[in-house]
């Protein structure tokens, strides 16, 4: 029988090709979506029964009358005189105020959402398949902690759209924490931070979401960027890019490599309709990135598990 840590391999695999439905005939995309979430549930239902039976196998009791031990190994702290924010928390502070220097307004993200703000207000088809592509949590109740943080869009718009009405801009940065039923590793963690921007007016183009975000990378990184982007695949931009900057020198680049930074586009007109916004008279873009690879960048970190590991040693580097 596979190992657990096989089954969850399988799973990955199996969910790489969901992004294939786009290239399937639109005559077999229906069949083909319904093999693919057979397999998957097949799949998760391995896991689930793998995992309750290594639970049961190795619990071992605990002995609430075993004495404690006053005099031995004392486990070491930091004094409240070493404290200092989190590694996470300052960077994220750094990128809020970047984007507030470039005139958006702030809005936090929910630690739950709903099926509608998750799928429905960003364009996904009821039903689709795509659906099946984010590894997503799900309470017993049918509430989801988010995926990302695209969950807010539909609320930036509609509590914004009366700038609109006014003749403004809307203007809106969204920091918050995401999670995903991802296999834990040195570069994938299952709790994590985003930053979503939405910028919506009668006139911007993707001349203007690509010159806010190369002028918000020269800003982080302290110096002056090539960029460049390539296709790419979400249900509520159309067109989709994937935007990457030159390697910064601080990071040992020298003119010979490219990062991806993060997942971009003009919003679809069915999430700007789904607001209540007119895509006729306007028009807008979008993007989110990830939080904590700008940390690891930034820091020349190697495991992302050490954000929510609580180790001492590792936070001891970023204290006062």
């Amino acid at each position: 029988m596979p190992s657990i840590s096989e089954l969850k391999q399988e799973l990955k695999k199996l969910n790489a090709e969901y992004a294939k439905i786009k290239d399937v005939p639109a005559a077999e995309r229906a069949d083909f979506g319904k093999q693919l979430n057979i397999k998957k549930q097949n799949l998760m239902q391995q896991i689930a029964d793998a995992e309750a039976a290594a639970e049961v196998a190795n619990v071992e009791a605990l002995d609430i009358t075993a004495p404690c031990d006053i005099n031995g190994a004392q486990p070491e702290f930091l004094t409240a005189d070493f404290g200092s924010k989190h590694p996470l928390m300052t960077e994220l502070d750094r990128v809020i105020g970047i984007y507030q220097s470039m005139g958006f307004d702030i809005m936090e993200s929910r630690q739950l959402d709903d099926e509608f703000h998750m799928f429905d207000s960003l364009n996904f088809a009821k039903g689709h398949p795509a659906r099946d592509g984010y590894d997503t949590f799900r309470t017993e109740e049918g509430f989801i902690p988010p995926a990302h943080t695209s969950t807010m869009q539909h609320r930036v718009l509609k509590a914004n759209k009366y700038k609109l009405d006014a003749g403004k801009s809307i203007a809106v940065a969204v920091p918050g924490r995401v999670y995903r039923n991802e296999d834990v590793d040195a570069t994938h963690e299952h709790t994590f931070y985003q930053c979503e921007g939405v910028y919506v007016s009668k006139d911007c183009t993707l001349g203007n979401m690509l010159a806010i975000l190369r002028e918000f990378f020269e800003k982080y990184y302290g110096q002056k960027l090539n960029i460049k982007t390539q296709p790419g695949y979400f249900p509520f931009t159309e067109p989709s890019l994937e935007f990457l900057i030159e390697k910064p020198k601080s990071l040992g680049g020298k003119g010979d490599g490219w990062l991806e930074m993060l997942g971009c586009g003009m919003i679809h007109p069915n999430v700007l309709k789904m607001a209540g916004i007119d895509p006729t008279e306007y028009q807008g873009f979008a993007w989110g990135g990830g939080i904590d690879r700008l940390v690891m960048l930034r820091y020349g970190l190697g495991d992302v598990r050490n954000f929510e590991a609580a180790k001492l040693d590792f936070l001891k580097e970023f204290t006062c």
